[in-house]
């Protein structure tokens, strides 16, 4: 188990409020991370500190706009008071929309541009310039999705978000490879959340089930091992610009 210990590391997960990202952020801290957890709905983000908390892990909650470099300096400026440091960063933000594409208005998206794509950048920003400064170092996980790469029809401006996740990823492992910094992405499949339950329709069902080789939705709980992998320095230190597939097949799927 020591391969995939976290004791001593401290995590900061954006989105950190959220069901799947969440359920991350628990798994980091099962592994020995403490966490603090980074969102917009501060109550949320309390609530899932509290768990930490009850695991015997120190925690924090933040409220942060994350399309807002401020509010993600100010984030890390806090986390470095409370813990001392920060080795692991968890880009977990996310929206989506299910407008059909010459519906789709600048303010729409600017939105899901801003949460989803934006917000990775200013973060990769933020905490790569403390994970850089010599003798620190670090794991930035990004959260891609199964529409980065080939689209999927329906969500038009976030699979553009969520391909540009995965540039962003890949950009950053090649810059920051020599400086102690990994930089990956965890690419899951479908996972039903609130904010995607409304474009499950059955025809959409059917679809995703066809084209997912285990003929099943992914529950929460396994993206922690994905997750705890990247974060680990010992079991994943010569993996950086990686974009992890946990979709059940999906990736794999043609005719």
């Amino acid at each position: 188990m020591d391969l995939f210990s976290l004791n001593g590391k401290v995590a900061a997960v954006v989105g950190g409020g959220g069901v799947l990202a969440g359920e991350m952020a628990m798994g980091l801290a099962r592994a020995g991370a403490d966490v603090a957890i980074l969102d917009f709905n501060l109550d949320a983000a309390n609530v899932r500190a509290g768990a930490i908390d009850e695991l015997g892990r120190r925690a924090l909650g933040v409220k942060v706009d994350a399309t807002k470099k401020t509010d993600l300096q100010a984030a890390l400026d806090a986390i470095v008071a409370k813990f001392g440091r920060v080795d692991i960063l968890l880009n977990a933000a996310g929206i989506n929309s299910g407008t059909p594409f010459l519906e789709i208005t600048e303010e729409e998206w600017h939105r899901i541009m801003d949460v989803d794509l934006k917000s990775v950048f200013l973060a990769c920003q933020v905490f790569g310039a403390y994970m850089t400064q010599p003798g620190r170092g670090g794991s930035i996980i990004n959260i891609s999705s199964a529409s980065s790469d080939p689209p999927l029809s329906k969500v038009f401006t976030y699979s553009v978000a969520k391909g540009g996740v995965n540039q962003v990823t890949k950009f950053l492992a090649r810059e920051w490879a020599t400086q102690g910094v990994r930089v990956n992405a965890i690419l899951p499949g479908f996972f039903p959340a609130e904010q995607n339950r409304k474009l499950l329709t059955d025809e959409r069902v059917s679809q995703i089930m066809g084209h997912t080789p285990m003929k099943r939705y992914g529950q929460s709980s396994e993206l922690v091992g994905a997750a705890v992998f990247l974060a680990s320095d010992a079991a994943s230190s010569f993996v950086t610009g990686a974009i992890l597939r946990v979709d059940g097949g999906y990736g794999a799927m043609t005719i």
